[in-house]
């Protein structure tokens, strides 16, 4: 790398400071920034900036947001009957690709996990169980990891709203469409098998 003029350098070095990114990739996209005109850098470091500058949490959900409330809290065409609990904002993505749900969500912000330090009071559960004592909610779909913290963040969260008219579901989980068992691990396979449905 040290043939490369210094300011070539510095962006190399923060570049590979993202995840995923190695100094090869890294080399490669300085390269590339190098390449296009100055209007696309330019747009590209003013896009940074404004991320850092207006990107903030919803208010109600605690995703990512420009404003107070986020594209999906201010949908008056969303169900607020059902609303969703998720680690992360990531996680809410993947399920609005699928098109498959129409409610809110919630998000935790993280998963509880002792071993780490983190307990009930360093997510967004205290939030969630006001939302849910407010009395809108009817149904509420887990959708933590599967991972041992998200397992015992829902388990958690259904001890604590035991008592309340209120519908707990949890997202199924399994062997993934086109899977071969072969390639699907045991705590995979043994869920799949202890919630089988009829065909």
């Amino acid at each position: 790398m040290q043939h490369y003029p210094q300011s070539i350098r510095n962006l190399i070095r923060r570049l590979a400071r993202l995840p995923g990114i190695g100094e090869k990739t890294a080399e490669r996209l300085a390269m590339h920034i190098l390449k296009t005109s100055r209007r696309e850098a330019e747009e590209l470091a003013a896009s940074i900036g404004e991320v850092k500058e207006k990107v903030r949490l919803c208010s109600r959900c605690f995703s990512l947001s420009d404003g107070e409330l986020c594209r999906i809290c201010s949908d008056p065409g969303r169900d607020p009957s059902l609303l969703c609990v998720v680690e992360q904002p990531a996680d809410m993505i993947s399920i609005e690709k699928s098109g498959a749900y129409n409610g809110l969500y919630h998000v935790l912000s993280g998963a509880l996990s002792p071993m780490e330090g983190v307990g009930p009071e360093d997510i967004r559960i205290g939030q969630l169980l006001r939302r849910v004592r407010e009395g809108t909610v009817k149904e509420l779909i887990l959708a933590t990891g599967t991972s041992v913290e998200g397992e015992a963040t829902a388990s958690y969260i259904k001890e604590q709203i035991a008592g309340l008219d209120l519908k707990v579901s949890r997202i199924a989980s399994g062997v993934p469409i086109g899977g071969d068992l072969k390639y699907v691990d045991q705590v995979t396979l043994k869920r799949a098998l202890d919630f089988r449905h009829l065909f």
